[in-house]
């Protein structure tokens, strides 16, 4: 922590690339500021409590790593701070995020509680901020339950072999992102392979500062994948950032796109129509990762999508693990300016990489009133195979 304090010259780059710091304006809510208090906590000057707020309110997408010119790693001063902020909470509040956290990463747990919330749908003005906002990430109606093939085989001469993770919000709210993974793999010679009750990764608690949870989820999640693949490819960007800190010793992990973009795309892509898509970074793709041209070179294959570019591609749209639910009038201040930004590029669809981003996505421009589709990557990749279609 001490090096990634000094490194910091205070040049002022990383404000205009903090989401916080462009809706709020204040210096303790940017890095600059944040890395000073952080700076103080550590030396005893300022107590920890006094910071909390300033230090809450980060959603740690690390678009200040991205624009740093000194090479500060962020990343290696509020992660490491993130679990005595949770210890500092009061004990009602530990206990409901601690609830929150094993709903969330468990998708038989989520499944029960999704279909209940969404039956509170209409009582959402009479409920504290952060349940109504937790409410309204929230579909009418969940789609059905999905279950996946252990092994897929290569369509043609196989080129590679992985294992797919399948996520836990994700695999409730938008099983069709797996499923079209699994074809957009296996039509360019890749055999998937499916582990099955992965469990989850860790990233969800790990970004909460519940280390303990988090470490022990990340490493049952990691003993369930095969050691005998090229890859363990996962489609959830924040997943896929964590695991690739966590899964040490086997298998390298790579996110769908950068594997895609490594092994090249060998099937036909096509539209049936044209369109034209603004793809919206997600943050531990562009930023932890890093990420960001691999996308874009896939998309660019795709006959009949033209790529438009939106504004501020690389600006966090305010959804980061328990963020929206704990801090919700600056996520949706930052999904409302996400949204405006991607209706202002005149795309008939929005893609994203990350299951978070892309229900953020989806709220805030229904919020807005504007009937924008958004779809992961993997899906326009499936929509545009020989055989695609409609997004499921």
């Amino acid at each position: 922590m001490t090096a990634a304090v000094s490194a910091c010259v205070h040049c002022g780059f990383c404000l205009p690339a903090c989401p916080t710091y462009r809706v709020l304006g204040e210096e303790m809510d940017a890095p600059r500021g944040r890395i000073v208090l952080m700076k103080e906590v550590l030396e005893g000057a300022l107590p920890l409590a006094e910071a909390a707020p300033h230090l809450d309110r980060c959603l740690g997408c690390l678009a200040c790593e991205s624009a740093c010119p000194s090479g500060v790693r962020y990343r290696d001063l509020i992660e490491p701070l993130r679990g005595p902020l949770d210890a500092g909470r009061a004990p009602t509040a530990r206990a409901a995020r601690g609830w929150l956290i094993r709903v969330m990463t468990s998708p038989t747990r989520f499944r029960v509680a999704a279909a209940l919330g969404a039956g509170m749908a209409h009582a959402r003005g009479l409920l504290p901020a952060s349940m109504a906002a937790m409410l309204a990430l929230l579909p009418e109606r969940l789609p059905a339950a999905r279950t996946f093939a252990p092994v897929t085989p290569a369509a043609g001469r196989r080129r590679g072999r992985v294992a797919l993770m399948t996520g836990c919000v994700q695999h409730v709210l938008r099983p069709s992102i797996t499923a079209a993974a699994v074809r957009v793999l296996a039509a360019n010679g890749i055999e998937v392979v499916v582990p099955s009750d992965q469990g989850c990764c860790g990233a969800l608690a790990h970004h909460a500062g519940v280390g303990a949870l988090g470490r022990a989820q990340a490493t049952a999640h990691a003993a369930r994948f095969p050691g005998d693949v090229d890859a363990i490819v996962a489609t959830a960007a924040g997943c896929g950032s964590s695991m690739k800190a966590t899964h040490t010793g086997g298998a390298p992990v790579r996110d769908l796109l950068e594997y895609l973009d490594a092994v090249g795309l060998v099937a036909p892509v096509a539209l049936k129509a044209p369109a034209r898509a603004a793809y919206q970074d997600a943050c531990h793709l562009a930023h932890a990762q890093g990420v960001t041209a691999a996308p874009r070179r896939l998309l660019s294959q795709v006959r009949q999508l033209t790529l438009v570019p939106i504004a501020d591609a690389g600006l966090c749209c305010g959804s980061a693990g328990l963020y929206n639910v704990e801090q919700p009038e600056l996520a949706r201040a930052l999904g409302r300016r996400k949204a405006d930004t991607l209706v202002a590029s005149g795309a008939s669809m929005a893609l994203t990489a990350n299951i978070g981003c892309l229900t953020q996505l989806q709220v805030s421009l229904a919020a807005g009133g504007h009937p924008l589709p958004v779809h992961h990557v993997a899906e326009l990749l499936a929509m545009a195979l020989p055989d695609g279609g409609a997004p499921e």
